[in-house]
């Protein structure tokens, strides 16, 4: 099954995801092959007309009203919309424990009808409580978590893209066109395909390090025309910059666990000459760790066109940073009184703060270690196993 299923929660998820179908459905436009596999985001509906396979939750409407009156609202299903009457205020507790778990019955009696990936967003840069405890549960509760925050989208509008006022419109536009082409060959057909589970299978040797830092090439700005023609080894070489990641922090204070890259060109031969120039960077104890697909149909605009995906233990920089934040805010019991007024129990903090240490560990762990250490190899046996 190549089906996805969106669940869009929260003011950020639904905003991304408005600008996503717009980028979905261009794409797709109408001639008889993008069409082929329109299956993978849409329904049929009775008539002839296609339907995102989407469904929208939000604790207020506005979100929704601003979403409907847009230029693709009425391509949504109107019953998979679910929203309540109140707001979170940025606080997580109220999404997670209180006006949130209302709304659970209902949004549960529509995934139903469908099966899904959910889009949501972690404000850690204001909120290092929301980001930590959210971390928590996406260690727990996900298989494949693919980490952009707003400080690397401003950096690669500012630094590369030469915006000097960049908007939420163009954050936006960079999410989505990464959200896109991660998906390409379920939508396309290619040389060689994969999915999203073939994805989980190549990039998660171990069970809580499955954070995804996303990028692709060529980076355009929203309504640029002119793109810069470029071949194979230029579209590799933007994709290992750093300043072209769309999470802060540096893939080359770590180590390549495992990559994956999806081209629109023949470009096997090429991504095994980048391997073998940059193997420092890559564990030896994963053999095959890199993964390349290829697929026929280009964006719009672009003759050839990369998306870039690993899974690096450079992340614990990002959540060391969290965790610094956290702690700060902790140690004086900062706001807690917002989310102990909510029932949540002060030890929870302490848990979610006890299991990000354990993560870093973990990653640094994997980066020190080498293909000479049987002590560590047992270990990886077993936790596989």
């Amino acid at each position: 099954m190549r089906e996805i299923m969106h669940l869009q929660a929260g003011q950020c998820g639904s905003q991304i995801r408005a600008k996503f179908w717009e980028v979905i459905s261009d794409e797709h436009g109408d001639s008889d092959l993008q069409p082929e596999r329109i299956n993978v985001y849409y329904n049929k509906a009775r008539g002839g007309n296609y339907v995102p396979r989407a469904v929208l939750v939000d604790l207020e409407p506005s979100t929704m009203d601003s979403i409907l009156s847009g230029p693709f609202g009425q391509i949504f299903r109107p019953d998979n919309f679910v929203f309540g009457q109140s707001r979170a205020g940025n606080n997580w507790v109220k999404g997670h424990y209180m006006e949130g778990t209302e709304l659970v019955d209902t949004v549960l009696d529509v995934v139903q009808r469908e099966h899904g990936a959910l889009a949501q967003s972690v404000r850690y840069g204001v909120e290092p409580y929301n980001a930590m405890l959210s971390v928590h549960q996406l260690v727990e509760n996900t298989n494949e978590t693919y980490c952009i925050n707003n400080g690397a989208l401003y950096d690669i509008c500012f630094r590369t893209l030469k915006l000097t006022t960049p908007t939420y419109g163009d954050l936006n536009h960079l999410v989505s066109a990464t959200m896109s082409r991660v998906t390409t060959c379920l939508c396309f057909l290619g040389q060689l395909n994969t999915n999203l589970h073939k994805l989980a299978v190549n990039m998660v040797p171990f069970p809580c390090p499955h954070f995804f830092m996303p990028g692709f090439a060529p980076l355009t700005s929203r309504g640029s025309q002119q793109y810069q023609a470029l071949r194979v080894p230029e579209l590799t070489q933007q994709m290992f910059d750093a300043k072209n990641m769309m999470a802060m922090c540096n893939p080359r204070h770590g180590r390549y666990l495992t990559m994956a890259t999806v081209f629109r060109a023949e470009v096997d031969r090429q991504m095994l000459s980048v391997q073998s120039k940059n193997s420092s960077y890559f564990v030896e104890w994963i053999p095959n760790n890199m993964k390349t697909a290829v697929c026929d149909i280009s964006p719009q605009g672009l003759k050839i066109a990369a998306t870039f995906i690993s899974n690096n233990t450079a992340f614990q920089e990002l959540f060391k940073r969290i965790s610094a934040q956290f702690t700060a805010m902790l140690w004086c019991k900062a706001f807690l009184h917002w989310y102990t007024g909510e029932g949540m129990d002060e030890m929870e903090f302490t848990e979610a703060d006890s299991n990000m240490n354990d993560l870093v560990s973990e990653y640094q762990q994997y980066q020190d270690a080498t293909a000479e250490e049987g002590e560590f190899k047992q270990e990886a046996k077993e936790e596989v196993a």
